[in-house]
């Protein structure tokens, strides 16, 4: 579960705050949309879930950690309840898709028995089976996209955060990609989507929180109609 209350954050020599006393409460097992033009805070949030900065203001909770007074050891821990999809995918190009995958759970201290039962299941459950040993260059950028998601989902985090995830794919992979995490989110993973594409918003009868400079516009069902995204 997400909790922010009031959160405002300001960056050192802004002129105006990055987020404004912005409330913003997620349910465990939702799937939500996060919306807004570039500029509009989008990122901070994710900075601020991910307890990448602290906010300067105001209460945030995140999957049981009080992020406003954890310390700096128990970052890790608040992390493996989260799994982060990037736009970039940031695969490692000399390792395989197998190693890929189980990197992400040997950095967490993961034992091979557990490796081994479950970087296949989790392929398996992107669309990858028969994919392991081949490397990142040698796939497609959809292909890539479901590494990522696969690294994302291994270590069996509560909440996923992909961030701008179809911005490198076409409007098919932008819809299958979509449609996987929706699967992902009926097996019980809370989705937290971050994107500017409209069409894909469409799509979707998900939630939709828009925000603008800093502060909430719109949430709901229709949210996305009530504010238009450049």
């Amino acid at each position: 579960m997400v909790n922010l209350k009031e959160v405002t954050m300001c960056y050192p020599g802004a002129d105006k705050p990055a987020l404004n006393e912005l409330d913003l409460r997620i349910e465990d097992g939702e799937f939500v949309f996060l919306v807004g033009p570039s500029g509009s805070g989008k990122t901070t949030i994710i900075k601020l879930l991910t307890g990448e900065i602290r906010a300067t203001s105001g209460e945030l909770d995140v999957n049981g950690f009080d992020l406003q007074r954890i310390k700096r050891n128990k970052l890790p821990g608040l992390r493996r309840t989260l799994g982060v999809i990037f736009q970039d995918f940031r695969l490692i190009d000399n390792k395989t898709v197998y190693d890929n995958v189980a990197f992400a759970m040997r950095i967490v201290g993961a034992s091979g028995k557990e490796i081994k039962q479950r970087v296949p299941y989790v392929l398996d459950l992107v669309g990858l089976s028969g994919c392991e040993k081949r490397y990142p260059p040698e796939l497609s950028g959809g292909e890539q996209q479901r590494v990522a998601i696969a690294r994302a989902l291994v270590n069996n985090p509560s909440m996923i955060i992909a961030d701008e995830p179809t911005g490198n794919l076409d409007p098919v992979k932008s819809l299958e990609l979509m449609f996987l995490l929706q699967k992902i989110n009926e097996l019980g993973t809370t989705v937290l989507v971050v994107t500017h594409e409209k069409e894909l918003v469409d799509a979707f009868s998900k939630r939709v929180v828009a925000i603008n400079g800093g502060s909430l516009v719109s949430d709901g069902m229709d949210g996305y109609y009530s504010y238009e995204i450049e």
